[in-house]
């Protein structure tokens, strides 16, 4: 079916936000940041304790259709860092030459009217308090976007698992922001996919490999890591456990018995999450406050009202902390609702909010 958006008005007053406030210095796919951000809002927090993450499914598609509402939304949560997953906007540069994944591409007419329309959206309340940090593909797939509040400036971003992180992940699946006493990790995990093939089983396994080995190399610090982590990690984190397990596509069988079912709910993938969190001393912050079931607000991802999947839902978006950070956890929510995708906002996934406890200076000399 055919969307029609009304069109944006050119009428002359706009002008590109920038983030000048902020020297930095940048190598190897790292940025360091300097000098104290401008425009501090107010705000005395030394650090973040509110976040939010939310799989917008298309940033550009929310602009256009849902901003009003999902503004509204921000405005009256007031999150200190959003973390966005699945933004689908092109990294900059032209055809065939090396692209940079930290700029959005405005090479081509419709590049660059899609990025007005992106710059402007960002340029009014609330969004003018943040600043934000973009992480993309070549093509509109995938792709990760981090918007801190201005008034918190972090030590370092970097876009990559790698220990180095001297590269951007491809497809632009990770942005990594450190502060003085924690990291934020914001990712977009791999879809598991259906067959055993390089593009599904075997890409994730090295996915989830790699991050077992990234949580275990930055133990020195807190982590908060948030996003669309793309599993269900125990039965009560989907609504329909049967019908999970058991989906299939096109009668395909894999080989081993641990790989079959739904995406995101085969007992190999829960496995390894399962053990991401054991061995990396971390805690699913949603399952720590809400131990049971909940049909109505349980779950982040629905799948579409129409057809075999209405009403079958799933949790695959997390904030994960660690386990040094548990009892600071004072409130992790799923801002949806229902089969009909209430409080969506457009997006499959609905936002998943997490507020913790201010850090205090006892506190932060024993960390």
């Amino acid at each position: 079916m055919k969307r029609f958006f009304q069109p944006i008005e050119k009428d002359g007053s706009f002008k590109k936000p920038t983030i000048s406030s902020v020297s930095s210095s940048e190598k190897d796919g790292e940025q360091t940041t300097t000098e104290a951000i401008s425009e501090s809002g107010g705000d005395n927090k030394k650090e973040p304790t509110k976040f939010l993450t939310w799989n917008a499914n298309s940033f550009l598609l929310r602009i256009k259709n849902n901003w009003t509402d999902f503004t509204k939304f921000i405005e009256n949560l007031d999150p200190d860092v959003i973390a966005i997953q699945e933004v689908r906007m092109p990294a900059a540069g032209s055809k065939g030459a090396p692209k940079n994944p930290r700029e959005l591409k405005d090479d081509t007419s419709a590049s660059r009217e899609e990025k007005l329309v992106v710059t402007r959206a960002l340029s009014s309340p609330p969004f003018k308090n943040y600043n934000v940090w973009w992480s993309l593909s070549d093509s509109k797939y995938a792709g990760t976007a981090l918007f801190i509040k201005k008034c918190f400036q972090p030590k370092k971003v970097s876009f990559s698992l790698d220990a180095k992180g001297s590269k951007h992940e491809p497809d632009g699946r990770v942005i990594l922001a450190e502060f003085e006493t924690f990291r934020i990790l914001n990712t977009y995990v791999p879809n598991n996919g259906w067959k055993e093939e390089e593009s599904s089983f075997l890409r994730r396994r090295k996915w989830d490999k790699r991050m077992l080995e990234f949580v275990l190399a930055t133990s020195d610090k807190p982590l908060i890591w948030c996003g669309d982590l793309n599993v269900s990690h125990e039965d009560i984190d989907v609504s329909h456990p049967e019908f999970f397990s058991a989906a299939k596509l096109n009668g395909y069988t894999p080989p081993n018995k641990e790989d079959c079912g739904q995406p995101g709910f085969t007992l190999a993938e829960r496995t390894r999450f399962g053990a991401i969190l054991k061995e990396g001393k971390l805690v699913d912050a949603y399952r720590f406050l809400h131990k049971d079931t909940d049909m109505e607000c349980g779950f982040s991802w629905s799948g579409n009202p129409v057809g075999k999947y209405r009403g079958k839902r799933m949790r695959i978006d997390y904030f994960v902390v660690s386990e040094k950070m548990k009892d600071r956890i004072v409130s992790c929510e799923m801002h949806g609702r229902g089969i009909e995708l209430d409080g969506f906002y457009g997006s499959d996934h609905c936002p998943v909010s997490l507020e913790l406890s201010v850090k205090d200076d006892a506190d932060t000399k024993q960390g």
